[in-house]
């Protein structure tokens, strides 16, 4: 178990030296002291890149209890580390049943929360269900993910949602870089370590094409796969069609398929009306939050038998003799089979949890019960900072320019 923990340590060290941008705010947070004395409660991917945000709210000041947010998402050496190296509680461990997963959640509430950062909305859903009794602790909270900020959008229509909450999701240096390019980089990883298959060549399905579809499409394609996008908006699909892939329905585009990506945040996205067409050999994987987008459930009646046949890798053998992979238990495969979004992309994305966690306790009771954007000099601090730390430089407008630009009667 010590030897866990240290390779722990020493993945939580190789993230903190490539997170220039979290450690400016790590900075920023401890100098101003905002979270000083503040319980602060989390559900996340438990891995090095997130422990290093822990650590950053912690050396700020702030009480912090850990959960994952994903039953197959931990890295073991990580949370044995935050426990046993870094004195932060954490409760979290990979293949962890359901009953442990909420378990674990509840753990977390049980610190009495005054903030709050979540990953699906699952601790948020807990508050306004199971915990009700915590809700009068809880200055405000962040969402990190599409799927659950869909789910506090449809809690705050209906009045349900009793704080606020920043929508990390949609921070222009969130949405633009993490699930575009850190979802195109971290699902082949989780694909290429769970099968060591060749991507080149084959006709690689992407259902979906919000911004982690984008990526998924633009890095299969960059691997020379045969791309073909699924939609059901009509304005993503001529998108996909004017990027140069394929569009097409799922129930056509599944018949001559080598791999099958679901990245939508709905459920089905591979369903019993598809599994019948699925070509032998086929290799079915999610970069979707929760583990509903490929029915396991219709995979399962379909076939006649399953089995592990390598690390993240079941093979389900339909009726009629077919094979079809599903990798990682349908679940998020960037980070069950993979290491999950590359640091200096994380990097961005906790920045910008840190600095809002702060932004929603300097701000306490001013703030309405609802769904929140990222305050924008919150997001253009932390793309000011990147750029420095790559040495980079952007021009200045000039007073004149900055004129022009406001004014309807300058003319040109």
């Amino acid at each position: 178990m010590e030897d866990l923990a240290a390779r722990g340590v020493d993945r939580i060290e190789w993230a903190r030296a490539h997170m220039a941008v979290l450690s400016a705010a790590r900075v920023e947070l401890v100098r101003k002291r905002t979270l000083r004395g503040l319980r602060i409660g989390m559900a996340l991917h438990t891995e090095a890149k997130t422990a290093v945000l822990a650590l950053t709210l912690k050396e700020a000041g702030a009480r912090v209890r850990l959960a994952s947010c994903n039953p197959l998402s931990t890295d073991d050496s990580v949370s044995q580390a935050l426990n046993k190296k870094y004195d932060l509680e954490t409760y979290a461990r990979k293949h962890e049943s359901t009953k442990e997963y909420y378990e674990n959640l509840n753990k977390v509430l049980d610190l009495k929360p005054q903030l709050v950062v979540d990953d699906g909305g699952d601790l948020i859903f807990l508050l306004h269900t199971d915990r009700k009794e915590l809700l009068d602790e809880v200055v405000g909270a962040n969402e990190e993910t599409t799927t659950g900020i869909n789910r506090l959008k449809a809690m705050a229509a209906e009045g349900k949602l009793k704080f606020p909450v920043i929508d990390v999701n949609d921070a222009k240096m969130k949405h633009f870089f993490d699930n575009r390019y850190g979802t195109g980089q971290s699902t082949f990883d989780g694909i290429m370590t769970a099968t060591n298959l060749l991507i080149a060549g084959r006709k690689f399905i992407v259902a979906g094409y919000g911004w982690c579809g984008r990526g998924i499409a633009m890095r299969a394609r960059g691997m020379g796969a045969r791309v073909v996008v699924t939609e059901v908006d009509p304005v993503k699909a001529i998108e996909a069609h004017l990027d140069g892939f394929e569009v097409a329905p799922m129930a056509m585009a599944v018949k001559d398929a080598d791999f099958v990506v679901s990245a939508t945040g709905c459920k089905d996205i591979v369903s019993r009306k598809h599994i019948p067409s699925l070509k032998d050999g086929v290799v079915l994987a999610n970069a979707g939050h929760f583990d509903n987008e490929i029915s396991k459930r219709d995979l399962q009646k379909l076939s006649k038998s399953k089995r592990q046949v390598r690390d993240s890798v079941e093979e389900y053998t339909l009726k009629d003799g077919r094979r079809a992979y599903l990798l990682a238990e349908g679940r998020l495969v960037n980070l069950a089979a993979g290491q999950g979004h590359p640091v200096e992309i994380m990097d961005m994305s906790f920045s910008i949890q840190a600095l809002c966690v702060a932004h929603l306790a300097e701000h306490r009771n001013q703030l309405k019960p609802g769904v929140h954007p990222v305050p924008p000099e919150i997001d253009e601090k932390v793309a000011r900072v990147r750029l420095a730390t790559w040495g980079l430089e952007v021009d200045q407008l000039t007073a004149e320019q900055k004129h022009y630009m406001s004014s309807w009667s300058e003319g040109t």
